[in-house]
């Protein structure tokens, strides 16, 4: 069986392993790995998957598999907002009020822009608190 890692090997992965490489040339063999180290290799566990991670970063497969297992859920699966429908109704828009765009950015890079024509500074309020999972 192989032990040669893939040359194409993420990034992230690449420079995590480099910072393990470094930290065990700088404590004693046998010395336990920092709580930051196991958090990163948890991360990119999860991203990368068990396996490659492992190998990558010279860490027991089982152990990292514990480490990961003992995240905090939410760590793992970050909550979600939930998805709503805002009707925004033209009767409702008077002409010559507001005029806006709004732009949403999501932290996985998800953009929603919205040009809006009409609308008074109420609706825009509510929609703008919708937006940030406030209560409708």
């Amino acid at each position: 069986m192989s032990t040669k890692l893939p040359a194409n090997l993420p990034g992230a992965l690449s420079a995590a392993s480099q910072r393990f490489h470094r930290w065990r040339k700088q404590h004693r063999s046998r010395a336990r790995l920092p709580q930051e180290l196991w958090r990163r290799a948890a991360a990119l566990a999860r991203k990368h998957g068990l396996h490659l991670t492992a190998r990558a970063l010279g860490l027991n497969y089982y152990s990292l598999q514990r480490r990961l297992a003992e995240t905090a859920p939410e760590e793992v699966f970050p909550t979600k907002a939930q998805q709503a429908f805002i009707e925004l109704l033209p009767e409702v828009m008077a002409p010559g009020s507001v005029e806006c765009t709004i732009e949403w950015v999501e932290g996985g890079g998800a953009t929603v822009r919205m040009h809006i024509q009409g609308a008074r500074l109420p609706e825009l309020t509510y929609l703008v608190r919708v937006l940030r999972g406030g209560a409708a």
